[in-house]
């Protein structure tokens, strides 16, 4: 079975012990993280990382980087509460889309697009993959390098493999990102990301990083983590090449679009919303992350980086009886009337929702959070 880059789907967002524990010295430049993800004691962390260490060593793992790479790892509760919590639900994919190709993600793609136009032309001409969406994965992964994480991966991955819930799969993810540390590129306190592991500008996991990241220039060591995104563009156009990528070839479109001439079948994943043809790289693009929304979402930023417009077809109301425009008009209304929606979006997301109970609490009604028609009448 080929396993998919990521761990988790866009939710549109980052190492020694002397022996095998103690209390961690953080690291410069952290002393501002959110404490739960600052080591904490634990000694039943403490005592698998002790038997962890043999189990390493068969492995290939020298000890000398396991103290390197426990040198100020430890317990993050805050990984813990993460795994443990999130969130189930379906986002529609006008949602989806108004988050992963909204107007400042579109703009910011542009920008960087011709920031490094000759970066991602040598990145192109070498794998054969658009470098529209290889700019636009980044820009759904990291907000164009601005989200990598800062979370220490050794500590994170090692608490999730501690933790058992899914021990087998993370202790994987731990062997590979100290294979990484064992190689030289990079070091232990610069190997950060996501409170699940998945690292740099693009988001890989440490086993899809031995497989797929690439030394672009050959100075010796595959960076996906520094500010030049060089080496971690590069390497997901080779995931995406090495995935089955057809050169020239289109994702796919909207019906109605060129890109959707070249698709093989329809694709409506909200009824009443937009039709796509997709074809074989849509496919391709799913072996990066396996979502239909993922997916049309990389490739409609994809077509906009490069100068296309927004979708023709409108999506109908939600099943609150709202259209977008409506859900915008709530927002700035309510965000008017002193209630913070954080945005005028049009997505319904924990800050309208909250907003919209504290405003039906304060005209007396059931603080339900659920917009409405009605509801939208009632700010004017």
């Amino acid at each position: 079975m080929f396993t998919t880059r990521r761990i988790f789907t866009f939710g549109l967002a980052a190492v020694t012990l002397s022996g095998c524990g103690g209390a961690a010295t953080l690291p410069a430049g952290q002393a501002t993280r959110d404490p739960a993800f600052l080591p904490q004691p634990n000694p039943g962390w403490d005592a698998w990382v002790t038997g962890f260490r043999g189990r390493a060593t068969a492995q290939g793992i020298s000890p000398a980087t396991l103290d390197r790479a426990f040198r100020g790892a430890g317990f993050l509760p805050g990984v813990i509460d993460r795994d443990r919590n999130q969130t189930e639900f379906k986002r529609s994919l006008e949602d989806y889309l108004s988050i992963a190709a909204s107007d400042e993600r579109v703009a910011k793609g542009r920008a960087n697009f011709a920031r490094y136009r000759s970066v991602l032309a040598e990145v192109e001409n070498r794998y054969g993959v658009d470098a529209n969406v290889v700019t636009a994965v980044w820009g759904l992964e990291s907000f164009y390098g601005e989200r990598r994480g800062d979370i220490p991966v050794v500590s994170a991955v090692s608490t999730l493999a501690y933790d058992g819930r899914r021990g087998a799969f993370f202790e994987k993810q731990l062997i590979a990102a100290l294979k990484i540390l064992q190689n030289g590129d990079v070091s232990a306190a610069n190997m950060t990301g996501s409170w699940a592991g998945a690292m740099g500008h693009t988001q890989f996991i440490p086993t899809s990083y031995q497989g797929y990241a690439v030394d672009f220039r050959g100075d010796g060591r595959r960076d996906i983590w520094s500010d030049d995104p060089t080496d971690g563009l590069a390497s997901t156009a080779n995931y995406l090449a090495k995935s089955g990528w057809r050169r020239g070839q289109p994702w796919g479109g909207e019906i109605g679009s060129a890109g959707a001439n070249a698709g093989t079948r329809s694709l409506q994943p909200d009824p009443g919303g937009p039709v796509f043809r997709v074809g074989h790289n849509f496919n391709v693009i799913k072996r990066y992350n396996n979502s239909d929304a993922y997916a049309i979402g990389v490739g409609h930023l994809a077509d906009r980086i490069a100068g296309g417009g927004p979708l023709r077809a409108s999506f109908g109301p939600d099943a609150n009886g709202l259209t977008k425009d409506d859900r915008q008009r709530l927002q700035r209304r309510l965000t008017a009337r002193g209630f913070d929606t954080g945005g005028d979006d049009g997505v319904i997301g924990p800050k309208s929702t909250s907003a919209i109970a504290a405003y039906q609490a304060s005209i007396g009604q059931a603080a339900t959070g659920v917009p409405s028609p009605a509801l939208l009448a009632s700010l004017g």
